[in-house]
């Protein structure tokens, strides 16, 4: 058993890690300048429809030509007001609505992942709102193929102990109802009182193939979650380390107030680890 493990060891060192980073949104630049910047750097998007989709059909076409053309990976963040767990029936359809948008548009885009918060428990027992959610993803999956978006559903996992979406919730997710996921490293970490046990984590993202994840750096209060601030070099080295060490394929899209001064930092500690 011990050769056993030292053998695995071995093997997971020799991996390779493919790190590709993101943008969330432009910064303020627009979509032109915004991707052109991506493109100068060699880093993706997350198209970020924060407070609604307020993106037409046919801007989304011509985003998504040029985001190809300047080699620019896209993906899609859907908006905040989503809770796949409401109890009121109106704003369950509006939430549905909101993501069923948002992969319209990013099928448009040429985007892959469309990230959302799933949910709150609200009062409720955990095992009630996994049925929940789990019943309006398996709604939306049926939604997109009818429609034949090619995109994945990626639900997030999420920062506060009020909200739906701890790691474990999202991977039987996954196993049940093939949707994808986005692992929010910060969220993990805001989560748990600023702890977050990177070989816990990892071994268990270890078969999915491809990870779409978040990071930045964090604040939390004893709820959680309070606001994501600039990242940290040595969280980005710790992080960097873990995704050497288990040879993994992960997109990382960073969420800090200055995206693009982090993604240049992280491409600059990711470089010196090759």
């Amino acid at each position: 058993m011990l050769r056993a493990k030292k053998l695995l060891k071995r093997r997971i060192r020799r991996r390779k890690m493919k790190i590709e980073l993101g943008s969330a949104g432009t910064s303020g630049l627009g979509y032109p300048d915004g991707l052109k910047k991506c493109n100068e750097l060699g880093i993706g998007m997350e198209v970020e429809f924060t407070y609604g989709v307020r993106m037409s059909d046919s801007d989304a076409k011509k985003i998504g030509d040029e985001a190809r053309r300047l080699g620019v990976k896209l993906s899609v963040h859907a908006p905040y007001y989503v809770n796949l767990a409401s109890k009121d029936k109106v704003k369950l359809a509006a939430s549905k609505e909101r993501i069923l948008q948002s992969c319209e548009r990013g099928h448009s885009l040429g985007a892959k992942y469309i990230v959302f918060h799933p949910g709150f428990y609200q009062g409720r027992d955990e095992e009630e709102v996994y049925k929940i959610i789990k019943e309006g993803i398996v709604d939306l999956l049926k939604e997109v193929k009818r429609n034949k978006w090619d995109v994945f559903l990626a639900p997030e996992t999420t920062g506060k102990g009020s909200q739906f979406g701890d790691l474990d919730e999202l991977l039987r997710l996954v196993k049940e109802t093939g949707c994808s996921i986005c692992v929010d490293f910060a969220h993990l970490k805001a989560r748990n009182n600023g702890k977050i046990d990177y070989d816990e984590v990892f071994l268990k993202l270890k078969g999915l193939g491809h990870i779409h994840a978040h990071f930045s750096g964090i604040e939390w209060t004893a709820k959680g979650e309070r606001k994501h601030l600039i990242t940290d070099a040595k969280d980005i080295l710790e992080l960097v380390k873990y995704i050497k060490k288990y040879g993994l394929d992960v997109t990382i899209i960073n969420e800090s107030p200055d995206t693009f001064g982090d993604c240049v930092k992280s491409l600059k500690i990711i470089d010196e680890m090759k």
